[in-house]
């Protein structure tokens, strides 16, 4: 190894059943008092903002409820709920639900201390002052949201989806309580599930992994390989999901400190034309790109085939990688996901456009290991068809 490293990520961590109890006293250890919720337009229907109003209301913590998130959310979303958190002098912003949610809780605590709106912070390091306070507390395990420094949304009169990205959007708590995801759910666990094998994998094999992040990004990969079956079929063994969570943790911190790759450039496109879901959009994806950047990376591949149960011993290193992607076939086979893109009206004639637009998110695609060229991407479209 001849490389230097750095690993960054949210100030502080809290993983464990029962968790969400401890909301208020976080609140006032980070010395807030008026907190903005933002939550997603589903949760606060099922009465999970009664349970957040209980807990918070027996410390005497009033709140404000944002709750206009939807999936893939559009940009606007971040400028509505950074003036309401103005209107109201809010002084912490805790983002709940999935990376919908939190994403837009991101974008808001900036916004609330940054002049402009959110479209002037799209890209890399464009927010130049610390905003509000944020804890992040996700409800389903996929997107680690609640440890990036980053916040994805829709720009809908383009037709594409845009990060938001910077250090200043790392949260001060992430608070992981998996009995939060126990009610998620078959098609969305499965979704959000394969969504974080997604950034294990890519993260694992980024020519910007560093060995801390490797680390992280290969037991994720194990846990979710070990879990994700049992959670989307049987949705309320708690050990399960408790595992699938903390995967879901580990992989959000290897994607945030090695990147992803060209998954997420091609499933990019998907979502801000399409409107496919992330979760669902990157794992449409994932066996191709997987398929090209094999020969670029065989002794990752290894491990990664290794990590997910798969007997590599006395194999030729070709071979045994190739193992990856038929572990990798099989676990999207069990958890139910059959899409493909011609069932969301994708045809040939779109590939060329849909390349353009992947060739555009340019930071996955200098993290992969292997050169993407257009016709590479319009090649890996095709298989995915």
């Amino acid at each position: 190894m001849n490389k230097v490293f750095s690993f960054t990520g949210a100030k502080k961590i809290v993983f464990g059943t029962g968790s969400l109890s401890t909301l208020a006293g976080h609140i006032k250890e980070l010395g807030a008092k008026n907190p903005l919720v933002v939550i997603d337009k589903n949760l606060s229907q099922t009465g999970f903002q009664e349970k957040v109003t209980a807990i918070l209301g027996h410390e005497g913590i009033n709140f404000t409820v944002y709750d206009r998130v939807e999936p893939e959310p559009q940009i606007e979303l971040a400028d509505e709920g950074a003036a309401m958190a103005i209107k109201n002098k809010s002084d912490i912003i805790i983002g709940i639900g999935g990376g919908s949610a939190m994403d837009v809780a991101k974008a808001i605590a900036v916004l609330a201390t940054n002049k402009g709106s959110a479209v002037d912070y799209l890209g890399l390091n464009k927010v130049s002052k610390q905003g509000l306070p944020k804890i992040m507390i996700p409800t389903t395990a996929g997107t680690g949201s609640e440890v990036t420094f980053t916040a994805v949304f829709v720009r809908k009169n383009l037709k594409k989806k845009e990060g938001m990205n910077s250090p200043h959007l790392y949260p001060e708590l992430a608070l992981l309580d998996p009995e939060l995801t126990l009610s998620l759910p078959p098609a969305p666990t499965a979704q959000t599930g394969l969504d974080a094998l997604c950034h294990a994998i890519e993260s694992y094999t980024s020519i910007n992994s560093s060995p801390i992040s490797e680390l992280v990004s290969l037991q994720a990969i194990m846990l979710i390989s070990d879990n994700l079956r049992t959670c989307v079929h049987d949705g309320k063994n708690l050990a399960a999901r408790e595992n699938m969570l903390l995967g879901s943790l580990y992989a959000g911190m290897g994607l945030a400190n090695a990147g992803v790759t060209a998954v997420h450039s091609l499933s990019y496109p998907l979502g801000g034309k399409y409107g496919v879901g992330h979760g669902l959009a990157n794992t449409m994806m994932l066996l191709s790109v997987m398929g090209f950047n094999l020969p670029a990376a065989l002794d990752k591949f290894t491990d990664i085939a290794e990590a997910m149960g798969e007997c590599v011993d006395g194999l030729p290193t070709r071979a045994a990688a190739f193992l990856a992607l038929e572990a990798v076939e099989a676990l999207i086979e069990d958890c139910g996901i059959h899409s493909t893109l011609a069932e969301f009206g994708i045809t040939e004639k779109d590939f060329p456009e849909l390349a353009d637009v992947a060739m555009t998110v340019a930071r996955p695609l200098e993290n992969n290991p292997r050169k993407v060229t257009k016709n590479d991407a319009i090649a890996m479209y095709a298989q995915a068809f």
